[in-house]
């Protein structure tokens, strides 16, 4: 009976005590907090009458607030940015241009939704066909444009898919062009706000046509549904879209003092609620909110030695300019760190990724941008390759393999 007893004991304190205290840690732990940014006395943000939205900074993608950012919901006629994003690729590349003459298929012209009304069997300019889907929402140009620039709209649609890879929308899928409702046609706040950037920074030279507020079409004159566009001159894009199961939803893009947002707002009941709530998601952005230049494009941040090349250092730099956004009292506490391949050797291509850029904030981490070879630099010749293979033998044989920590501190720019 006492060994019993001892046992007993034993096993108490092996599986009991250890969870007690584990409960006892767990109900002192400080619970997570739903404002990061509270350190600054900036307030959470605004508690929208949205299912799902997204506030994003369009020069570094940090995302300043949200609420059901990752979950899957019906995009409507947001849909269009990929369909849009697909021929703004096409057209920069040079495999089509804007004046190149499209012809309407049946198919597009009976398109259902709202419309540009063009004409079945006529040709319309890509670059009207695009005014047709941006301030008109016309499914029926949406339709044309994905027929000419993917050949059916099936491989349209893989496109729309495979692109959406490509650029991290890893939560998204697409069925048809328009975003007219289809079984598993889904995406998110976060993913969209991805889409809305990357058009704004690889195609500016068609942003324009988002801040159009007319248009007419087949003696058919509608105005652009975004109603920031005239109510807010800081506002000058994108989409908006609607269905009964997505709800109102709204993309706007809006510059105030060199600092660019993007605002996604999905799933709010009337169409007044989203132009409403979309502004309010905004104008706490440029309130609280500035964007802080780390380093310009293009330009030498440092360099590092390189082995076996024609230049013995590489100049290392990002590749354009790079900004954060953070708190406007934020700036003194930024760090700036750069972590560098301590082994680089030729051949070196312009671009190449050879280390990387964290920008702290009070010691947490909220953003990295590659570091990047500003020019190549070629294999040099065989005596220079014979000669550096030895120097590098015996730096390795000295110094430890691991990259090198620059702390560049809070003056970088």
């Amino acid at each position: 009976m006492r060994y019993l007893a001892r046992l007993s004991f034993v096993l108490f304190l092996a599986i009991v005590v250890p969870r007690l205290a584990l409960a006892a840690t767990d109900s002192t732990a400080t619970p997570a907090t739903t404002n990061p940014w509270s350190a600054y006395l900036v307030p959470a943000a605004p508690n929208l009458d949205a299912k799902g939205y997204v506030l994003m900074d369009a020069h570094s993608g940090q995302v300043i607030a949200e609420k059901n950012e990752h979950v899957k919901m019906p995009p409507a006629s947001l849909t269009k940015l990929m369909t849009l994003y697909l021929v703004f690729n096409e057209l920069a590349s040079g495999r089509i241009h804007l004046d190149d003459k499209v012809q309407i298929s049946k198919q597009a012209w009976q398109t259902g939704g709202s419309r540009m009304f063009v004409k079945v069997g006529s040709e319309v300019p890509v670059e009207d066909l695009i005014q047709g889907v941006i301030v008109q929402s016309g499914n029926d140009a949406t339709m044309a444009l994905a027929e000419y620039v993917g050949g059916t709209i099936p491989a349209f649609v893989q496109m729309m898919d495979q692109q959406a890879k490509t650029l991290g929308m890893t939560d998204s899928h697409f069925s048809d062009p328009t975003g007219l409702p289809e079984p598993g046609h889904l995406t998110t706040p976060y993913d969209l706000a991805l889409l809305a950037r990357a058009i704004i920074t690889q195609f500016p030279q068609y942003y324009h046509f988002f801040s159009e507020k007319w248009f007419t079409w087949n003696h058919i004159r509608q105005p652009n549904r975004n109603r920031l566009l005239w109510r807010n001159f800081n506002v000058d894009g994108m989409k908006t879209g609607h269905t009964e199961s997505a709800g109102f939803c709204l993309i706007s893009s809006a510059l105030q003092d060199n600092t660019r947002l993007v605002s996604v707002v999905m799933g709010t009941p009337t169409d007044a609620a989203r132009a409403n709530e979309s502004q309010a998601l905004l104008n706490y952005g440029f309130r609280f909110f500035e964007s802080a230049q780390i380093y310009k494009g293009n330009q030498t941040i440092t360099q590092q030695r390189a082995w076996k090349g024609e230049d013995k250092y590489v100049q290392l730099g990002v590749s354009h300019d790079y900004s954060v956004t953070i708190p406007r009292s934020a700036y003194p506490d930024l760090k700036v760190t750069l972590s560098i391949d301590p082994d680089i050797s030729a051949p070196i291509a312009q671009g190449q990724a050879l280390g990387s850029i964290n920008v702290y904030l009070k010691d947490q981490k909220i953003s990295s941008m590659p570091l990047v070879a500003l020019k190549a630099d070629p294999a040099g010749g065989w005596w220079t390759r014979f000669i550096d293979a030895i120097i590098h033998w015996f730096h390795n044989l000295f110094h430890k393999n691991k990259p090198t920590e620059v702390v560049i501190g809070e003056n970088h720019s």
